[in-house]
């Protein structure tokens, strides 16, 4: 079984195509991006520290990134836990917080994802804490 660190480094390409069913504010037939699980963990890399941005406004800057109408938002859900478990992962190894992708900035306690995550909410309540984001 691949560790989380293995399936964030696929080599997976992203895919720009029409989006084949209406879901989560996606209507059928936009151009749709399906990001790999590299391209969400560079863009919260990019978040600045005490900066925070919901899925769905990630989703929207991700799309106009790549000339697309939409970020598909199943493999969004998929890839954002396999960021944020790989980045503890990495945690676990280094106990370095500094150097780990901070998934935090996008994923708070209302995020679908914290919720299976496989170390649970606290860490990650404590990681928006200490940045000065809020709760929800």
């Amino acid at each position: 079984m691949k560790t989380w660190t293995e399936k964030l480094n696929s080599e997976d390409r992203h895919e720009v195509k029409p989006s084949p069913i209406s879901i989560a504010g996606m209507k059928a037939g936009e151009i749709m991006l399906v990001p790999t699980a590299l391209e969400i963990d560079e863009f919260i890399r990019g978040l600045p520290e005490g900066a925070e941005m919901d899925v769905k406004s990630m989703r929207r800057a991700m799309a106009k990134a790549h000339g697309a109408e939409v970020t598909c938002p199943i493999t969004t859900g998929f890839h954002l836990r396999t960021v944020a478990e790989a980045a503890y992962e990495a945690y676990q190894r280094t106990g370095d917080v500094e150097a780990i992708t901070p998934f935090w900035r996008v994923v708070n306690i209302k995020t679908p994802t914290v919720a299976k995550l496989s170390f649970g909410p606290a860490f990650v309540l404590e990681q928006r804490r200490r940045e000065g984001l809020s709760d929800a």
